[in-house]
């Protein structure tokens, strides 16, 4: 089952659709109608996977990253109360994932022309994945019944970008943080056209030799490099079902 809506957060972001309290209610109301039982979700896994997207909405509304800090706690608690609410519907094994490293999208990176990742954006996305560590620790603590496991994207992003991942695969990315498809001017993004219609993105010749599909979203095969990059933790999540 698949709850997720592109754009969204543990907030409501800039995006008019449910955020993820709302989309556990689904999940309730699903429960509720015994569509599934609780044993279905004793035996389930859950993935609660967040992209920054808390974040980006926090500052298009007027957020700096000097106040960033303190928003940041914030997110991770609600996450945290999303968490366990998920547990208390029956959900004994949870995967959550940690923030990939936001300061190395295209949409970052663009300002140094591609070449390297944005240090503050990283030094952000860095004490929210501290405190959803630290958050994780002790929900483990509290629920021994439980398995609550973080999916490290940051790690395994800064794998593959760093280009340290030879042994996880044969997936070779020229510039790694330069995307696919983009707009043909600043004003213009992957996929728009002017008001005849005509394209104003271009696309590179071997999709497959780009990690990034666009500013944002790695392509398939950066996010197989992604993948085999989690392959331990993976196992590990594999392991407790």
């Amino acid at each position: 089952m698949n709850f997720a809506f592109g754009g969204t957060g543990v907030f409501d972001t800039l995006v008019a659709l449910p955020n993820m309290t709302t989309q556990i209610d689904f999940l309730q109301e699903l429960l509720s109608n015994k569509v599934y039982t609780w044993p279905d979700l004793q035996s389930s896994v859950a993935l609660v996977s967040i992209a920054g997207n808390d974040y980006s909405a926090y500052l298009a509304r007027g957020g700096s990253f000097q106040t960033l800090q303190s928003f940041i706690p914030l997110v991770v608690d609600q996450l945290v109360v999303d968490l366990k609410r998920l547990h208390g519907m029956g959900m004994k094994k949870v995967a959550v994932t940690a923030l990939e490293p936001l300061g190395c999208l295209p949409q970052a990176t663009v300002a140094s022309s591609f070449q390297e990742c944005n240090g503050t954006q990283n030094t952000a996305v860095t004490f929210h994945n501290l405190l959803l560590s630290q958050a994780v620790t002790k929900l483990n603590n509290e629920t021994k019944d439980s398995s609550f496991v973080i999916l490290d994207l940051y790690a395994s992003f800064m794998s593959v970008l760093e280009n340290k991942a030879d042994h996880l695969g044969s997936s070779k990315f020229e510039n790694p943080l330069k995307p696919c498809c983009m707009g043909l001017s600043s004003k213009y993004s992957c996929g728009s056209v002017d008001e005849s219609g005509a394209k104003q993105y271009t696309i590179c010749d071997d999709p497959e030799s780009a990690f990034f599909w666009d500013t944002v979203h790695p392509t398939q095969q950066g996010w197989n490099a992604v993948y085999s990059a989690l392959q331990g933790t993976l196992q590990q999540l594999h392991s407790l079902c």
